[in-house]
């Protein structure tokens, strides 16, 4: 390693300009003054998931007054928004902080190695072009999200090329072509994931046909895309306190269906499986296409905005199909039943490729990090990984919440090492191995992803609760320099 001093230094380096890394710039700069830093970004715009993804209908599984900023307001007229809406939420709230005069687009991390003799992180930034440059940052932040930006996932599928050398087209979501002419086709979406559920109801306006191809079925929760609580508020209230009732009602009412999950899965499959049946209105059967075999919340429900979803089948533009594929044909897909599905476009969607911290490759005083051998730390930092955090988000509500949570301790955390003059912060776990994945889900993307995921402890710091707030409390009110962090 080349001596860290010889090149650009900033305090603090965020990775990533998509909806965390936004946000965790407006805390640093706010909270942190006096702390230079950066962010870099892979790709040439901001908005991370929002900007990638361009598949018809794209929108958003958590209502804007949770995934949206604590410290901005949304302000747009549905609580389930649009992509290009959440989009241009981020990008205006970039511009209006000045935040968006910090990023280095078509800047990947590809390498970050960390000298504790020098307290830095010498961090290896790869540009479009395949150049490499190298800075050093006091403190690495990862706003990367969970998942591989280049490549969705998509099982082999026997006879596929078949299919695309007969004329049909095979697409993954999320790498929609923005020329795809889809009407008057006839359409087979494999999975029954957020994705598909979105997929569907704009597929169907204007294709011939289109059918859910599922394995198996997946709970799809009903929520008004407008939020009316929320717009009475806002006539009768200043926006700021009409926008924290609301978020704060939203809060509340997600831990209580949650923890009611939990706690009564039983009740809870019975109501969602009530509700699917009104909403369908026997135009398909609920069983077997919507009872899944798991209870709520072992894997992320699926919202249907105004019931969009159900009214396709229920209109006839759309269908749902239970059974596993044998192979591709010339002209679709053959089923393990015996039953053909006619095609011209196959859409896959299987899911994603998580990955963490952008499959950077990680060094501390010459030792290769593997994560999946680390602990998590209040799950935004990791054993023996000095100076580093990453934002991960809630499985069971808005993402932001959380990330917001850990842009503000961290600035706790800075403000402490100031007062006290240290340089590095590193957390340390000494109990019993830890065995339980930090992600709780049983979703297919995180079971692929197993090896590499932090563990979990059995109790505080080292427990991920899925629980806003107890984290609040936490984050925000709790001791900094706890027993968990060696600070040097």
């Amino acid at each position: 390693m080349e001596a860290p001093e010889k090149f650009e230094h900033v305090d603090v380096l965020i990775v990533g300009a998509g909806l965390s890394g936004i946000g965790a710039a407006y805390h640093l700069q706010t909270r942190c003054p006096g702390r230079s830093y950066a962010i870099v970004e892979a790709r040439s715009e901001i908005g991370g998931t929002w900007d990638l993804f361009r598949y018809p209908g794209i929108r958003s599984d958590s209502d804007m007054f949770t995934l949206g900023y604590s410290f901005r307001p949304w302000r747009g007229g549905k609580a389930i928004a649009d992509g290009p809406s959440i989009r241009a939420y981020i990008r205006e709230t970039a511009a209006e902080y000045g935040i968006d005069r910090r990023i280095r687009f078509q800047q990947r991390v590809t390498k970050a190695e960390w000298c504790s003799e020098a307290a830095r992180w010498v961090i290896t930034l790869t540009g479009a072009d395949g150049t490499t440059t190298t800075l050093t940052c006091g403190f690495l932040y990862a706003c990367t999200g969970y998942y591989d930006y280049a490549k969705g996932y998509t099982p082999e599928f026997p006879g596929q090329e078949r299919f695309t050398a007969a004329g049909g087209t095979v697409v993954h979501p999320q790498h929609w072509p923005e020329d795809l002419d889809y009407s008057g086709a006839r359409i087979v979406v494999i999975g029954s994931g957020a994705t598909a559920i979105t997929l569907i109801p704009s597929l169907a306006g204007s294709a011939a046909s289109v059918t859910m191809l599922q394995r198996s079925p997946t709970y799809v929760a009903l929520l008004p895309s407008r939020d009316r609580a929320a717009e009475l508020l806002h006539r009768a209230l200043p926006e700021k306190i009409a926008y924290a009732a609301t978020r704060w009602k939203n809060v509340g009412r997600g831990i209580f269906y949650y923890e009611l999950a939990r706690v009564q899965p039983g009740l809870t499959k019975y109501m969602l499986k009530r509700m699917t049946a009104q909403a369908l209105g026997g135009a398909l059967p609920v069983e077997p296409h919507f009872t899944p075999a798991y209870n709520p919340w072992d894997e992320r429900l699926c919202v249907a905005p105004d019931g969009d979803f159900f009214r396709a089948i229920r209109k006839g533009k759309a269908t749902v199909v239970t059974d596993q594929i044998e192979s591709f044909t010339e002209t679709g897909i053959a089923l393990r039943s015996g039953k053909h599905l006619d095609a011209d476009i196959v859409v896959t969607a299987t899911g994603l490729n998580a990955v963490l911290f952008a499959g950077v490759s990680f060094v501390v005083d010459g030792r290769p990090i593997s994560f999946g051998a680390t602990t998590a730390y209040k799950g935004m930092m990791y054993s023996d990984v000095p100076n580093f955090a990453a934002a991960f988000g809630y499985t069971n509500a808005s993402w932001t919440l959380k990330c917001d949570l850990t842009a503000e301790h961290l600035c706790r955390l800075f403000n402490h090492m100031d007062k006290h003059r240290l340089r590095q912060v590193t957390p340390r776990f000494d109990g019993a191995p830890a065995t339980e994945p930090m992600v709780g889900l049983k979703s297919g993307y995180i079971r692929r992803a197993l090896g590499g995921l932090p563990r979990q402890g059995r109790r505080a710091p080292w427990r991920v609760h899925q629980n806003y707030l107890k984290d609040l409390l936490t984050f925000r009110f709790g001791r900094v320099a706890d027993e968990g962090l060696e600070f040097r």
